[in-house]
């Protein structure tokens, strides 16, 4: 079996006790690598090391816009960060641009210019700063410090930039400027809820704002940029409207909205009697996203079809059908038109690619490859291509997942059930470095279900965990270690789980609950009491999550989140556990990942962590990723190995 030559070796480190230790006798042992403080973490053997660098040293390339001379812009990685760089012909010369020491979260082309905008943060702290660049020269900020500005938007010209603001509280304030002009910044409108800038119309009069309140209440708002006064578009209540475009010369507003279905649809409003007409036909899947060409003539919508984009281009005036890109399997992470109307860029991923920019042409309907990712050292023949499999929870319904088996398993394999965050995410067959290097370098069969609550299968199976059904998610797990004990080619006996963000609550309680059915579990910056969770998250998601988990005033959530927090049910927690954060998080806080880590600690559990004091919710600088894998494939390779047999 792949990887397990290597499992001798876990025995190295048996000195790091397997069973629960008493607290008396548990020492903590503290050092650090690069920006990483690493408690009870042992040695990192270098084959360990190189076996990662395998893995890690691809590059992908991210769609982000068209420039006014037909180059596109990507963001991919030549060091550490994802940086900006130009492509200016197919298969061309990647030329980068940005040479920041933090990575870019955006970029957002200024339209008749070869220049743009860049969104980037410092050390994962999410208080987002807006830098315009052109092809040379210094990038110049925008925006003040302790202030987060998310959605830059154009005005067809180019002359006028519209974002948002915020600070540490809950007002969001919509900003102009002409980001040729210095001092040029105006405020436009208040609000006292989130509200993001989406389309300016043509002639520069309105602005289209999405209001997005939680994963069940968005709408859509339009702003007058002279009085600054903002009225409710086609309101209705317990609806998700999202996306919103001018169309059809501003007298239309195209729109993805989950009204009166329980899949997401495009669908076009007209802006004087707020009528609405579909678009995409009924599907029992969602529409994912969509773009129009600047003169209105083309669109571009994606369905997302059991985790698999599928791509639809129509001509928009006549619905005339047109030839359709012959795209990979994968998942879309890019749309966009040329300035001229005359090319779609598309960004894909698969799940043997790390993903790359294809150029359609409207007329000749050609599809040509821009960028060629490198994968580095890894044999594209190792790679897996997963399958979707669907197991029955306690309930009777039908839970699908992604399942990564290793090539030339003789008997069977370990389990990482790997569970995504949001919740209302899903795990999709697009490129995971993650899934593929466990499956072949510790011979794990990698398991990524998409639980009751997940994104991408209707409103109502998204909703099926909300308030007080959370642990109802957790079932489902329950429900996948009974399809796993069903399959003769998995080890029940060698079951770990994984998770981050709202996946590492999941691990946290499917630990607690199902402790005696897994070897261990690492959770990553994982909520473990929402109670606190709610009180330390920064103020501008706290009525968002509230939203989805459930609010902490009111008696009857405050008694469930008292009942499921795993801070209260840390004493059933009987195996090693690993827990990594970013010091820097906003989101989910340092301390729910400290006082975890404390009370695992106090009830006698092994436990390893990991704090990076230059990251936030997630990781993004390479050679921290390096290091997490590393001490991931310790921690897991050590409890497989010492399993029974």
């Amino acid at each position: 079996m792949p990887g397990f030559a290597m499992r001798s070796i876990a025995f190295l480190f048996a000195a790091v006790a397997i069973a629960a230790t008493p607290l008396a006798a548990q020492q903590v042992s503290e050092r650090t690598i690069g920006t990483a403080t690493l408690q009870n973490v042992p040695e990192i053997p270098a084959e360990v090391d190189a076996s990662v660098q395998r893995f890690q040293n691809y590059r992908g390339a991210e769609l982000e816009d068209w420039l006014a001379d037909g180059s596109i812009l990507i963001t991919t990685r030549f060091g550490g960060t994802d940086q900006v760089h130009r492509v200016t012909e197919p298969m061309g010369t990647r030329s980068q641009l940005s040479f920041f020491a933090e990575p870019v979260q955006s970029i957002t082309a200024i339209p008749g210019q070869n220049r743009f905008i860049a969104t980037r943060d410092n050390g994962g702290d999410e208080w987002f700063q807006l830098y315009a660049m052109g092809l040379s020269g210094e990038s110049v900020q925008l925006t003040e410090p302790e202030t987060r500005n998310l959605s830059p938007i154009f005005s067809s010209d180019g002359s006028t930039l519209v974002w948002v603001s915020a600070g540490r509280g809950t007002t969001y304030t919509v900003y102009a400027a002409d980001p040729a002009v210095a001092d040029s910044r105006r405020v436009v409108a208040t609000f006292e809820t989130p509200m993001f800038p989406a389309d300016i119309s043509a002639d520069g009069s309105a602005v289209l704002l999405q209001n997005y309140v939680s994963n069940r209440d968005a709408s859509i708002f339009l702003l007058d940029m002279a009085s600054g006064e903002a009225t409710e578009f086609a309101a209705s209540a317990g609806t998700v409207d999202e996306s919103p475009h001018f169309a059809r010369n501003d007298s239309a507003i195209l729109a993805i909205t989950n009204r009166g279905g329980n899949f997401r649809r495009l669908v076009e409003f007209d802006r004087d009697a707020e009528r609405m007409t579909a678009v995409s036909p009924d599907l029992n899947w969602d529409v994912e996203t969509f773009a129009l060409s600047d003169d209105g003539r083309i669109l571009a919508y994606a369905v997302n079809e059991d985790g698999y984009s599928r791509l639809v281009v129509q001509d928009f005036v006549t619905r005339r059908a047109l030839p359709q890109p012959d795209l990979p399997n994968g998942v879309l992470t890019g749309l966009a038109f040329a300035p001229d109307g005359a090319s779609l860029a598309i960004g894909m991923e698969t799940a043997t690619s790390a993903g790359d920019v294809w150029v359609w042409g409207v007329t000749s309907g050609e599809l040509v490859r821009w960028t060629q990712s490198e994968l580095g050292p890894v044999d594209t023949a190792a790679l897996i291509e997963p399958e979707l499999v669907r197991f029955t929870s306690f309930d009777g319904r039908s839970i699908p997942a992604f399942v990564y088996r290793p090539h030339g398993a003789t008997g069977p394999t370990p389990v990482i059930m790997d569970i995504h965050g949001g919740p209302e995410s899903q795990t999709r067959p697009g490129w995971n470095s993650r899934a593929q290097y466990f499956a072949n370098t510790l011979g794990a069969t990698v398991i990524l279900p998409n639980v009751r609550g997940s994104d991408g299968y209707g409103t109502e199976y998204r909703d099926l965990d909300n308030g007080p059904r959370r642990e109802d998610s957790v079932r489902d797990i329950g429900a996948l270690l009974d399809w796993i004990a069903e399959q003769p080619d998995l080890d029940a006996d060698r079951v770990a789980v994984y998770g981050q963000s709202y996946g590492g609550y999941m691990s946290l309680a499917t630990m607690i609950h199902y402790s005696d059915r897994l070897v261990g579990g690492v959770e990553r910056y994982g909520i473990s009491d929402f109670r606190t969770f709610l009180q330390n998250t920064q103020d501008y998601r706290r009525d968002m999550r509230r939203g989805e988990y459930g609010d902490e005033r009111t008696p009857e959530m405050a008694a469930v989140f008292e009942r499921i927090a795993p801070m209260n049910n840390l004493n059933r927690i009987t195996k090693p556990m690993l827990v990594m954060a970013g010091a820097n998080d906003p989101r989910v806080p340092l301390s729910e990942s400290d006082q975890v880590v404390q009370g695992l600690r106090e009830n006698g559990v092994p436990t390893w962590y990991v704090v990076f004091s230059d990251e936030g919710h997630g990781f993004r600088k390479k050679p921290n990723n390096d290091l997490r894998h590393a001490v991931e494939t310790v921690f897991l390779r050590e409890l497989f190995a010492t399993a029974p047999e």
